[in-house]
Protein backbone atom coordinates (compact mmCIF):
# COMPACT_ATOMS: atom_id res chain seq x y z
CA UNK A 1 0.00 0.00 0.00
CA UNK A 2 3.05 2.40 0.76
CA UNK A 3 4.38 1.54 -1.91
CA UNK A 4 1.43 2.20 -4.47
CA UNK A 5 0.58 5.53 -2.73
CA UNK A 6 4.40 6.62 -3.82
CA UNK A 7 3.97 5.37 -7.48
CA UNK A 8 1.06 7.58 -7.41
CA UNK A 9 3.07 10.54 -6.70
CA UNK A 10 6.20 9.77 -8.68
CA UNK A 11 5.28 12.39 -11.68
CA UNK A 12 4.59 15.52 -9.38
CA UNK A 13 8.32 16.81 -9.27
CA UNK A 14 11.26 16.58 -11.70
CA UNK A 15 13.03 13.98 -9.94
CA UNK A 16 10.38 11.59 -10.06
CA UNK A 17 11.75 8.43 -11.21
CA UNK A 18 14.90 8.35 -8.68
CA UNK A 19 12.08 8.47 -6.11
CA UNK A 20 10.33 5.01 -7.14
CA UNK A 21 13.52 3.79 -6.32
CA UNK A 22 13.92 5.55 -2.82
CA UNK A 23 10.63 4.39 -1.83
CA UNK A 24 10.93 1.27 -2.84
CA UNK A 25 14.44 0.89 -0.69
CA UNK A 26 12.35 2.47 2.55
CA UNK A 27 9.26 0.22 1.79
CA UNK A 28 11.86 -2.57 1.94
CA UNK A 29 12.79 -1.65 5.18
CA UNK A 30 9.72 -0.75 6.51
CA UNK A 31 8.29 -4.96 5.86
CA UNK A 32 12.20 -6.07 6.42
CA UNK A 33 11.54 -4.68 10.24
CA UNK A 34 8.32 -6.21 10.83
CA UNK A 35 9.31 -9.74 9.68
CA UNK A 36 12.51 -9.58 11.49
CA UNK A 37 10.20 -8.68 14.70
CA UNK A 38 8.34 -11.67 14.14
CA UNK A 39 11.47 -13.85 13.97
CA UNK A 40 12.93 -12.10 17.13
CA UNK A 41 10.10 -12.93 19.45
CA UNK A 42 9.12 -16.26 18.12
CA UNK A 43 12.67 -17.87 18.01
CA UNK A 44 13.52 -15.87 21.58
CA UNK A 45 9.94 -17.46 22.88
CA UNK A 46 11.58 -21.19 21.70
CA UNK A 47 14.93 -21.10 22.98
CA UNK A 48 13.80 -19.55 26.21
CA UNK A 49 10.92 -22.45 26.68
CA UNK A 50 13.73 -25.21 25.17
CA UNK A 51 16.45 -24.45 27.78
CA UNK A 52 15.29 -22.58 30.62
CA UNK A 53 11.60 -23.29 30.93
CA UNK A 54 10.60 -20.13 31.20
CA UNK A 55 8.50 -17.41 29.41
CA UNK A 56 9.76 -14.32 27.33
CA UNK A 57 9.64 -11.43 29.79
CA UNK A 58 10.55 -7.96 28.96
CA UNK A 59 13.58 -6.79 30.41
CA UNK A 60 16.07 -3.70 29.99
CA UNK A 61 18.92 -6.53 28.66
CA UNK A 62 16.11 -8.17 26.47
CA UNK A 63 15.38 -4.49 25.50
CA UNK A 64 18.91 -4.15 24.45
CA UNK A 65 18.55 -6.95 22.31
CA UNK A 66 15.49 -6.45 20.35
CA UNK A 67 17.35 -3.32 19.14
CA UNK A 68 20.61 -4.35 18.55
CA UNK A 69 19.18 -7.58 16.62
CA UNK A 70 17.34 -5.53 14.59
CA UNK A 71 20.71 -2.87 13.96
CA UNK A 72 22.18 -6.16 12.64
CA UNK A 73 19.78 -6.81 10.03
CA UNK A 74 19.80 -3.07 9.06
CA UNK A 75 23.42 -3.02 7.81
CA UNK A 76 22.86 -6.59 6.18
CA UNK A 77 19.83 -5.11 4.30
CA UNK A 78 21.51 -1.94 3.67
CA UNK A 79 24.42 -3.68 2.51
CA UNK A 80 22.44 -6.21 0.39
CA UNK A 81 20.75 -3.18 -1.56
CA UNK A 82 23.83 -1.48 -2.16
CA UNK A 83 25.02 -4.65 -3.91
CA UNK A 84 21.69 -5.68 -5.37
CA UNK A 85 22.10 -5.01 -9.83
CA UNK A 86 19.41 -6.05 -12.31
CA UNK A 87 22.25 -7.56 -14.62
CA UNK A 88 25.62 -9.06 -13.30
CA UNK A 89 28.92 -6.76 -12.85
CA UNK A 90 32.48 -7.70 -13.34
CA UNK A 91 34.53 -7.38 -10.12
CA UNK A 92 38.17 -6.43 -10.59
CA UNK A 93 41.05 -9.14 -9.16
CA UNK A 94 42.97 -8.34 -6.41
CA UNK A 95 45.88 -7.80 -8.74
CA UNK A 96 44.07 -5.18 -10.51
CA UNK A 97 43.33 -3.37 -7.32
CA UNK A 98 46.74 -3.50 -6.19
CA UNK A 99 47.58 -1.93 -9.26
CA UNK A 100 45.22 0.72 -9.57
CA UNK A 101 45.97 1.99 -6.34
CA UNK A 102 50.11 1.71 -7.33
CA UNK A 103 49.00 4.05 -10.24
CA UNK A 104 46.77 6.20 -8.14
CA UNK A 105 49.87 6.65 -5.99
CA UNK A 106 52.57 6.72 -8.13
CA UNK A 107 51.13 8.39 -11.41
CA UNK A 108 50.88 12.37 -11.28
CA UNK A 109 47.18 13.62 -12.06
CA UNK A 110 46.70 14.72 -15.56
CA UNK A 111 43.77 16.80 -16.69
CA UNK A 112 44.05 15.83 -20.31
CA UNK A 113 43.88 12.27 -19.25
CA UNK A 114 42.24 10.59 -16.30
CA UNK A 115 44.41 7.89 -14.50
CA UNK A 116 41.91 4.98 -14.61
CA UNK A 117 39.17 3.85 -17.03
CA UNK A 118 35.43 3.95 -16.53
CA UNK A 119 35.12 0.24 -16.90
CA UNK A 120 38.13 -0.28 -14.47
CA UNK A 121 36.71 2.03 -12.00
CA UNK A 122 33.00 0.23 -12.07
CA UNK A 123 34.81 -3.42 -11.43
CA UNK A 124 36.83 -1.46 -8.83
CA UNK A 125 33.49 -0.52 -7.06
CA UNK A 126 31.97 -3.54 -7.24
CA UNK A 127 34.51 -5.59 -6.13
CA UNK A 128 34.88 -3.50 -2.79
CA UNK A 129 31.43 -3.45 -2.45
CA UNK A 130 31.45 -7.27 -2.46
CA UNK A 131 34.37 -7.27 0.35
CA UNK A 132 32.53 -4.93 2.38
CA UNK A 133 28.89 -6.78 2.02
CA UNK A 134 31.17 -10.25 2.94
CA UNK A 135 32.34 -8.10 6.27
CA UNK A 136 29.25 -6.93 7.05
CA UNK A 137 27.24 -10.15 6.88
CA UNK A 138 30.25 -11.18 9.24
CA UNK A 139 29.41 -8.72 11.64
CA UNK A 140 25.72 -8.84 11.37
CA UNK A 141 26.16 -12.65 12.17
CA UNK A 142 28.31 -11.79 14.88
CA UNK A 143 25.76 -9.92 16.75
CA UNK A 144 22.38 -11.35 16.18
CA UNK A 145 24.02 -14.88 17.37
CA UNK A 146 24.92 -13.24 20.72
CA UNK A 147 21.51 -11.63 20.91
CA UNK A 148 19.77 -14.68 20.63
CA UNK A 149 21.39 -17.15 22.23
CA UNK A 150 23.41 -15.12 25.44
CA UNK A 151 20.31 -15.08 27.16
CA UNK A 152 19.96 -18.47 27.88
CA UNK A 153 21.03 -20.12 30.68
CA UNK A 154 23.03 -22.49 29.03
CA UNK A 155 26.04 -21.34 29.65
CA UNK A 156 25.82 -21.42 33.45
CA UNK A 157 29.21 -23.43 34.02
CA UNK A 158 31.04 -20.68 32.43
CA UNK A 159 31.71 -17.87 34.89
CA UNK A 160 33.26 -15.52 32.69
CA UNK A 161 30.87 -13.47 30.54
CA UNK A 162 33.09 -12.39 28.28
CA UNK A 163 34.30 -15.67 27.36
CA UNK A 164 30.76 -16.38 26.53
CA UNK A 165 30.60 -13.42 23.85
CA UNK A 166 33.84 -14.22 22.34
CA UNK A 167 32.49 -17.69 22.06
CA UNK A 168 28.95 -16.56 20.19
CA UNK A 169 30.67 -13.50 18.44
CA UNK A 170 33.23 -16.34 16.74
CA UNK A 171 30.65 -18.48 15.80
CA UNK A 172 28.25 -16.12 14.36
CA UNK A 173 31.36 -14.40 12.46
CA UNK A 174 31.72 -18.16 10.71
CA UNK A 175 28.37 -18.10 9.67
CA UNK A 176 28.27 -14.33 8.47
CA UNK A 177 31.54 -14.97 6.13
CA UNK A 178 29.95 -18.29 4.84
CA UNK A 179 26.67 -16.95 3.76
CA UNK A 180 28.61 -13.75 2.17
CA UNK A 181 30.85 -15.69 0.26
CA UNK A 182 28.01 -18.25 -0.89
CA UNK A 183 25.56 -15.49 -1.40
CA UNK A 184 28.32 -13.29 -3.28
CA UNK A 185 30.02 -16.20 -5.34
CA UNK A 186 26.73 -17.43 -6.45
CA UNK A 187 25.92 -14.19 -7.72
CA UNK A 188 22.32 -14.09 -5.69
CA UNK A 189 22.45 -10.08 -5.72
CA UNK A 190 20.89 -10.21 -9.11
CA UNK A 191 17.79 -9.61 -9.29
CA UNK A 192 15.81 -11.91 -10.82
CA UNK A 193 12.22 -10.95 -12.59
CA UNK A 194 9.63 -13.09 -12.71
CA UNK A 195 7.96 -14.26 -15.53
CA UNK A 196 4.50 -13.39 -14.16
CA UNK A 197 3.42 -10.13 -12.05
CA UNK A 198 2.02 -11.55 -8.98
CA UNK A 199 0.89 -9.43 -5.61
CA UNK A 200 3.68 -8.79 -3.48
CA UNK A 201 1.99 -10.79 -0.36
CA UNK A 202 1.54 -13.99 -2.58
CA UNK A 203 5.14 -13.61 -4.20
CA UNK A 204 6.76 -13.64 -0.71
CA UNK A 205 4.07 -16.24 0.21
CA UNK A 206 5.37 -19.14 -2.83
CA UNK A 207 9.19 -18.48 -1.66
CA UNK A 208 8.61 -19.19 2.23
CA UNK A 209 9.34 -23.37 1.57
CA UNK A 210 12.78 -22.07 -0.51
CA UNK A 211 14.35 -19.90 2.15
CA UNK A 212 13.42 -22.38 4.71
CA UNK A 213 14.96 -25.23 2.92
CA UNK A 214 18.12 -22.85 2.48
CA UNK A 215 18.12 -22.09 5.79
CA UNK A 216 18.67 -25.29 6.85
CA UNK A 217 21.51 -26.13 4.29
CA UNK A 218 23.47 -23.39 5.13
CA UNK A 219 23.06 -23.59 9.11
CA UNK A 220 23.88 -27.45 8.78
CA UNK A 221 26.94 -26.44 6.73
CA UNK A 222 27.92 -24.00 8.72
CA UNK A 223 27.96 -26.26 12.34
CA UNK A 224 30.18 -28.17 10.39
CA UNK A 225 32.59 -25.68 9.44
CA UNK A 226 32.68 -24.29 12.80
CA UNK A 227 33.12 -28.13 14.20
CA UNK A 228 36.45 -28.51 12.60
CA UNK A 229 37.34 -24.62 12.84
CA UNK A 230 37.02 -25.75 17.27
CA UNK A 231 39.90 -27.98 16.87
CA UNK A 232 42.08 -24.91 15.82
CA UNK A 233 40.83 -22.58 18.60
CA UNK A 234 43.02 -22.21 21.90
CA UNK A 235 42.47 -24.94 24.58
CA UNK A 236 41.41 -21.61 26.84
CA UNK A 237 38.58 -20.44 24.56
CA UNK A 238 37.23 -24.24 23.92
CA UNK A 239 36.47 -24.02 27.94
CA UNK A 240 35.75 -26.98 30.20
CA UNK A 241 32.16 -28.19 29.59
CA UNK A 242 30.37 -31.22 30.89
CA UNK A 243 29.46 -33.99 28.05
CA UNK A 244 25.64 -32.63 28.80
CA UNK A 245 26.48 -28.80 28.49
CA UNK A 246 28.54 -29.57 25.26
CA UNK A 247 25.59 -31.03 23.41
CA UNK A 248 23.13 -27.67 24.89
CA UNK A 249 25.71 -25.09 23.50
CA UNK A 250 25.99 -27.17 20.37
CA UNK A 251 22.02 -27.17 19.83
CA UNK A 252 21.67 -23.68 20.74
CA UNK A 253 24.43 -22.67 18.54
CA UNK A 254 22.58 -24.46 15.56
CA UNK A 255 19.17 -23.05 15.94
CA UNK A 256 20.40 -20.00 16.72
CA UNK A 257 22.50 -20.11 13.46
CA UNK A 258 19.47 -21.11 12.15
CA UNK A 259 17.42 -18.11 13.00
CA UNK A 260 19.77 -15.74 12.05
CA UNK A 261 20.01 -17.14 8.33
CA UNK A 262 16.63 -17.83 8.20
CA UNK A 263 16.38 -13.96 8.56
CA UNK A 264 18.83 -12.95 6.15
CA UNK A 265 16.65 -15.27 3.52
CA UNK A 266 13.52 -13.99 3.89
CA UNK A 267 15.44 -10.45 3.97
CA UNK A 268 16.58 -11.36 -0.05
CA UNK A 269 13.39 -12.76 -0.65
CA UNK A 270 11.52 -9.83 0.18
CA UNK A 271 14.17 -7.52 -1.54
CA UNK A 272 13.53 -8.87 -4.65
CA UNK A 273 10.05 -9.31 -4.49
CA UNK A 274 9.54 -5.58 -3.96
CA UNK A 275 12.12 -4.50 -6.10
CA UNK A 276 11.48 -6.61 -9.46
CA UNK A 277 7.84 -5.48 -8.83
CA UNK A 278 6.17 -3.62 -12.00
CA UNK A 279 6.50 0.14 -11.77
CA UNK A 280 3.43 1.96 -13.58
CA UNK A 281 4.94 5.00 -15.98
CA UNK A 282 2.54 7.18 -16.53
CA UNK A 283 0.16 9.79 -15.09
CA UNK A 284 -3.36 8.74 -13.63
CA UNK A 285 -6.45 7.65 -16.29
CA UNK A 286 -8.32 10.52 -16.76
CA UNK A 287 -5.59 13.58 -15.74
CA UNK A 288 -4.56 16.76 -18.12
CA UNK A 289 -1.40 14.92 -18.45
CA UNK A 290 -3.27 11.32 -19.79
CA UNK A 291 -5.31 13.08 -21.90
CA UNK A 292 -1.86 15.37 -23.51
CA UNK A 293 1.04 13.34 -23.61
CA UNK A 294 0.39 10.26 -21.54
CA UNK A 295 3.64 8.48 -22.88
CA UNK A 296 6.18 11.31 -21.63
CA UNK A 297 6.95 9.78 -18.10
CA UNK A 298 7.55 6.46 -19.99
CA UNK A 299 10.06 7.98 -22.40
CA UNK A 300 12.38 10.09 -20.10
CA UNK A 301 12.53 6.90 -17.75
CA UNK A 302 14.07 5.22 -20.45
CA UNK A 303 16.26 7.75 -22.26
CA UNK A 304 17.20 9.65 -19.55
CA UNK A 305 18.10 7.51 -16.60
CA UNK A 306 20.95 5.86 -16.00
CA UNK A 307 21.88 3.58 -18.28
CA UNK A 308 21.20 -0.33 -17.24
CA UNK A 309 20.11 0.96 -13.68
CA UNK A 310 17.19 -0.48 -11.90
CA UNK A 311 14.82 2.32 -12.68
CA UNK A 312 15.48 1.85 -16.51
CA UNK A 313 14.86 -1.98 -16.48
CA UNK A 314 11.86 -1.02 -14.25
CA UNK A 315 10.56 1.16 -17.11
CA UNK A 316 11.78 -1.33 -19.89
CA UNK A 317 9.48 -4.02 -17.80
CA UNK A 318 6.78 -1.79 -17.70
CA UNK A 319 6.52 -0.92 -21.35
CA UNK A 320 6.35 -4.86 -22.12
CA UNK A 321 3.75 -5.41 -20.06
CA UNK A 322 1.82 -2.63 -21.89
CA UNK A 323 3.06 -3.99 -25.62
CA UNK A 324 1.68 -7.39 -24.53
CA UNK A 325 -0.85 -7.29 -22.56
CA UNK A 326 -4.36 -5.62 -22.61
CA UNK A 327 -4.73 -3.97 -19.30
CA UNK A 328 -4.09 -0.39 -20.36
CA UNK A 329 -4.96 -0.43 -23.98
CA UNK A 330 -5.49 3.13 -23.68
CA UNK A 331 -1.37 3.61 -23.15
CA UNK A 332 -0.42 1.52 -26.20
CA UNK A 333 -2.80 3.31 -28.35
CA UNK A 334 -0.92 6.65 -27.19
CA UNK A 335 1.94 4.88 -28.92
CA UNK A 336 0.05 5.41 -32.05
CA UNK A 337 -0.28 9.15 -32.39
CA UNK A 338 -0.60 11.60 -35.55
CA UNK A 339 3.26 12.66 -35.73
CA UNK A 340 4.85 9.26 -35.46
CA UNK A 341 7.57 10.14 -32.83
CA UNK A 342 6.66 8.35 -30.02
CA UNK A 343 6.39 5.36 -31.77
CA UNK A 344 9.84 5.90 -33.55
CA UNK A 345 11.23 7.02 -30.14
CA UNK A 346 9.54 3.76 -28.68
CA UNK A 347 10.86 1.38 -31.23
CA UNK A 348 14.64 3.36 -31.12
CA UNK A 349 14.97 2.97 -27.01
CA UNK A 350 14.30 -0.63 -27.63
CA UNK A 351 16.82 -1.52 -30.84
CA UNK A 352 19.67 0.09 -29.17
CA UNK A 353 20.00 -2.67 -26.90
CA UNK A 354 19.62 -5.12 -29.58
CA UNK A 355 21.33 -3.43 -32.20
CA UNK A 356 24.32 -3.33 -29.92
CA UNK A 357 24.39 -6.98 -28.66
CA UNK A 358 24.20 -7.84 -32.17
CA UNK A 359 27.20 -5.81 -32.92
CA UNK A 360 29.12 -7.11 -29.86
CA UNK A 361 28.87 -11.15 -30.96
CA UNK A 362 29.44 -10.00 -34.80
CA UNK A 363 33.11 -8.60 -33.23
CA UNK A 364 34.11 -11.42 -31.94
CA UNK A 365 32.94 -14.12 -34.52
CA UNK A 366 34.99 -11.75 -37.12
CA UNK A 367 37.82 -11.68 -35.01
CA UNK A 368 37.97 -15.47 -34.30
CA UNK A 369 36.73 -16.74 -37.31
CA UNK A 370 36.52 -20.42 -38.11
CA UNK A 371 38.92 -21.33 -39.86
CA UNK A 372 41.53 -20.11 -37.03
CA UNK A 373 39.37 -21.71 -34.84
CA UNK A 374 39.80 -25.01 -36.00
CA UNK A 375 43.48 -25.34 -35.64
CA UNK A 376 43.20 -25.09 -32.14
CA UNK A 377 43.59 -28.77 -30.17
CA UNK A 378 40.20 -29.71 -28.44
CA UNK A 379 41.83 -29.33 -24.96
CA UNK A 380 43.96 -26.01 -25.37
CA UNK A 381 42.32 -22.73 -25.92
CA UNK A 382 44.69 -19.91 -26.99
CA UNK A 383 44.18 -15.92 -25.58
CA UNK A 384 42.17 -14.50 -28.16
CA UNK A 385 40.10 -17.24 -27.89
CA UNK A 386 39.37 -16.85 -23.93
CA UNK A 387 39.12 -13.37 -24.57
CA UNK A 388 36.09 -13.61 -27.27
CA UNK A 389 34.09 -16.30 -24.85
CA UNK A 390 34.50 -13.52 -22.33
CA UNK A 391 33.35 -10.73 -24.42
CA UNK A 392 30.39 -12.98 -25.60
CA UNK A 393 29.48 -13.79 -21.89
CA UNK A 394 29.39 -9.72 -20.87
CA UNK A 395 27.34 -9.21 -23.86
CA UNK A 396 24.35 -11.98 -22.35
CA UNK A 397 24.81 -9.90 -19.30
CA UNK A 398 21.37 -7.95 -20.56
CA UNK A 399 19.87 -10.84 -21.43
CA UNK A 400 16.73 -9.83 -19.07
CA UNK A 401 16.89 -6.55 -21.32
CA UNK A 402 17.07 -7.83 -24.32
CA UNK A 403 14.74 -10.30 -24.54
CA UNK A 404 12.01 -7.37 -23.14
CA UNK A 405 13.52 -5.33 -26.22
CA UNK A 406 12.54 -8.48 -28.75
CA UNK A 407 9.59 -8.99 -27.22
CA UNK A 408 8.44 -5.21 -26.95
CA UNK A 409 9.29 -4.35 -30.98
CA UNK A 410 7.51 -7.70 -31.73
CA UNK A 411 4.56 -6.62 -30.01
CA UNK A 412 4.24 -3.18 -31.15
CA UNK A 413 4.78 -4.41 -34.70
CA UNK A 414 1.98 -6.74 -34.66
CA UNK A 415 -0.08 -4.58 -32.70
CA UNK A 416 0.24 -1.82 -35.48
CA UNK A 417 -1.28 -3.76 -38.02
CA UNK A 418 -4.35 -3.45 -36.42
CA UNK A 419 -4.84 -0.31 -34.14
CA UNK A 420 -2.27 1.71 -35.91
CA UNK A 421 -4.72 4.53 -38.05
CA UNK A 422 -2.50 6.69 -39.67
CA UNK A 423 0.40 3.94 -40.52
CA UNK A 424 3.25 5.91 -38.91
CA UNK A 425 4.93 2.02 -38.26
CA UNK A 426 5.12 1.28 -41.80
CA UNK A 427 5.64 4.88 -43.05
CA UNK A 428 8.79 5.63 -41.16
CA UNK A 429 10.18 2.38 -41.85
CA UNK A 430 10.01 1.01 -38.64
CA UNK A 431 8.80 -2.47 -39.46
CA UNK A 432 11.28 -2.90 -42.02
CA UNK A 433 14.50 -1.79 -39.44
CA UNK A 434 12.35 -4.37 -36.13
CA UNK A 435 12.49 -7.39 -38.82
CA UNK A 436 16.05 -6.30 -40.26
CA UNK A 437 17.40 -6.38 -36.58
CA UNK A 438 15.70 -9.45 -34.96
CA UNK A 439 17.17 -11.13 -37.97
CA UNK A 440 20.53 -10.04 -37.96
CA UNK A 441 20.55 -10.68 -34.27
CA UNK A 442 18.98 -14.35 -34.86
CA UNK A 443 21.84 -15.18 -37.37
CA UNK A 444 24.72 -13.84 -35.34
CA UNK A 445 23.32 -15.61 -31.96
CA UNK A 446 22.63 -19.28 -33.97
CA UNK A 447 26.13 -18.64 -35.65
CA UNK A 448 27.67 -18.52 -31.91
CA UNK A 449 25.95 -21.60 -31.20
CA UNK A 450 27.60 -23.61 -34.07
CA UNK A 451 24.99 -23.52 -36.84
CA UNK A 452 26.42 -21.53 -39.69
CA UNK A 453 24.25 -20.25 -42.79
CA UNK A 454 25.71 -19.11 -46.10
CA UNK A 455 24.47 -18.44 -49.38
CA UNK A 456 24.91 -20.42 -52.70
CA UNK A 457 28.40 -22.10 -53.37
CA UNK A 458 30.05 -24.39 -55.27
CA UNK A 459 30.61 -26.31 -51.67
CA UNK A 460 26.78 -26.18 -50.26
CA UNK A 461 23.77 -28.15 -50.13
CA UNK A 462 20.23 -27.33 -49.90
CA UNK A 463 17.65 -28.30 -47.32
CA UNK A 464 14.16 -28.87 -48.08
CA UNK A 465 13.67 -25.27 -46.70
CA UNK A 466 15.56 -23.57 -49.22
CA UNK A 467 18.62 -22.63 -47.13
CA UNK A 468 22.16 -22.90 -48.70
CA UNK A 469 23.87 -25.13 -45.77
CA UNK A 470 28.04 -24.97 -46.14
CA UNK A 471 29.38 -28.30 -46.65
CA UNK A 472 32.16 -29.86 -44.33
CA UNK A 473 35.41 -30.71 -45.75
CA UNK A 474 36.09 -33.83 -44.31
CA UNK A 475 39.22 -32.78 -42.91
CA UNK A 476 37.92 -30.51 -40.88
CA UNK A 477 34.92 -31.99 -39.76
CA UNK A 478 36.66 -33.36 -36.23
CA UNK A 479 38.01 -29.94 -35.70
CA UNK A 480 34.54 -28.42 -36.44
CA UNK A 481 32.83 -31.21 -33.86
CA UNK A 482 35.26 -30.12 -31.20
CA UNK A 483 34.55 -26.18 -31.34
CA UNK A 484 30.85 -26.78 -31.47
CA UNK A 485 31.42 -28.67 -28.58
CA UNK A 486 33.25 -25.63 -26.81
CA UNK A 487 30.56 -23.53 -27.64
CA UNK A 488 27.61 -26.36 -26.47
CA UNK A 489 30.10 -26.11 -22.85
CA UNK A 490 30.65 -22.36 -22.69
CA UNK A 491 28.96 -20.67 -19.80
CA UNK A 492 27.09 -18.30 -22.16
CA UNK A 493 25.49 -21.14 -24.48
CA UNK A 494 22.33 -21.56 -22.54
CA UNK A 495 21.55 -18.11 -22.88
CA UNK A 496 22.35 -18.20 -26.34
CA UNK A 497 20.09 -20.77 -26.86
CA UNK A 498 17.27 -18.90 -24.70
CA UNK A 499 17.48 -16.01 -26.87
CA UNK A 500 17.55 -17.91 -30.47
CA UNK A 501 14.39 -18.86 -29.03
CA UNK A 502 12.96 -15.29 -27.98
CA UNK A 503 13.88 -14.13 -31.45
CA UNK A 504 12.55 -16.87 -33.23
CA UNK A 505 8.84 -16.39 -31.32
CA UNK A 506 9.00 -12.72 -31.93
CA UNK A 507 9.80 -13.07 -35.33
CA UNK A 508 6.89 -16.17 -36.24
CA UNK A 509 4.70 -13.27 -34.19
CA UNK A 510 4.93 -10.71 -36.30
CA UNK A 511 5.27 -13.25 -39.45
CA UNK A 512 1.78 -14.55 -38.15
CA UNK A 513 0.26 -10.77 -38.43
CA UNK A 514 1.51 -9.88 -41.40
CA UNK A 515 1.02 -13.10 -43.57
CA UNK A 516 -0.46 -12.27 -45.93
CA UNK A 517 1.10 -8.96 -46.84
CA UNK A 518 4.40 -10.96 -46.91
CA UNK A 519 3.42 -12.92 -48.89
CA UNK A 520 1.69 -10.82 -51.67
CA UNK A 521 5.24 -9.30 -51.50
CA UNK A 522 7.29 -12.52 -51.94
CA UNK A 523 4.65 -13.41 -55.18
CA UNK A 524 5.91 -10.16 -56.29
CA UNK A 525 9.34 -10.11 -55.86
CA UNK A 526 9.44 -7.34 -53.04
CA UNK A 527 9.74 -9.16 -50.08
CA UNK A 528 13.57 -8.38 -49.51
CA UNK A 529 12.60 -4.28 -50.82
CA UNK A 530 9.57 -4.34 -48.16
CA UNK A 531 10.91 -5.92 -45.38
CA UNK A 532 14.59 -5.58 -45.27
CA UNK A 533 16.33 -2.40 -44.57
CA UNK A 534 18.02 -1.00 -47.89
CA UNK A 535 21.51 0.15 -45.89
CA UNK A 536 24.09 -3.05 -44.72
CA UNK A 537 22.63 -5.47 -42.21
CA UNK A 538 24.39 -5.63 -38.45
CA UNK A 539 25.12 -8.95 -39.41
CA UNK A 540 24.68 -11.02 -42.62
CA UNK A 541 23.27 -9.47 -46.08
CA UNK A 542 20.66 -8.62 -47.29
CA UNK A 543 20.06 -11.77 -49.75
CA UNK A 544 20.71 -13.81 -46.19
CA UNK A 545 17.86 -11.88 -44.39
CA UNK A 546 15.88 -12.29 -47.25
CA UNK A 547 16.17 -16.51 -47.41
CA UNK A 548 15.98 -16.59 -43.23
CA UNK A 549 12.74 -14.35 -44.05
CA UNK A 550 11.28 -16.64 -46.72
CA UNK A 551 12.04 -19.69 -43.82
CA UNK A 552 9.75 -18.09 -41.44
CA UNK A 553 7.06 -17.17 -43.89
CA UNK A 554 7.48 -20.54 -44.76
CA UNK A 555 6.93 -21.57 -41.17
CA UNK A 556 10.00 -23.82 -41.57
CA UNK A 557 12.38 -22.04 -39.50
CA UNK A 558 14.09 -24.25 -35.97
Amino acid sequence: MLISIVERSLFRDKDGGTKVVKHRFLGFLIWQALQSTAVFFLSKTLLLFLFTRTPFKPSFLSIFAFIVFHFSLLIFSTSLFIISSPRPQRAASPLELLLGTARLILVPISNSQPLLSPDFRLRARASISFVLFVAVSAVSASLSVITLCLSCNAFDQLKQRRLVIGKLGFWGLQIGLLYGVHYVYNKRWVLQFPIIQRPPFFSFKMGLPVAVGKALKLSATGYVLSAILAFVLPYEFKGQLPVGSFITEQILFYIGSFVVILGWELCHHLHQVLHTKRSVFAPPKGSAAAETNPSEPLLAALEESTPKSLLQYLAYLDLCMVCEGNVDPWRRAAFFEESGETYKRVISVCLTPVEQFTRNVSEVLESSPVDNSLQLSHQLRSPNEQLADSKVYESFDDFQLLAWCARIVASLTVHSHKEDRFGVAQLSGSNAAVISTLLSSLLAVETLMGKKTNLQSSNTLMDPAGIKWATLNPGRRDSTAGMAGRRKGAPFYAKAYSMADILKTSIYGIVSAFYDEMSHSAKAGLLEKDWIISSKPLYGTRELLSQKLRLFLDFQAS
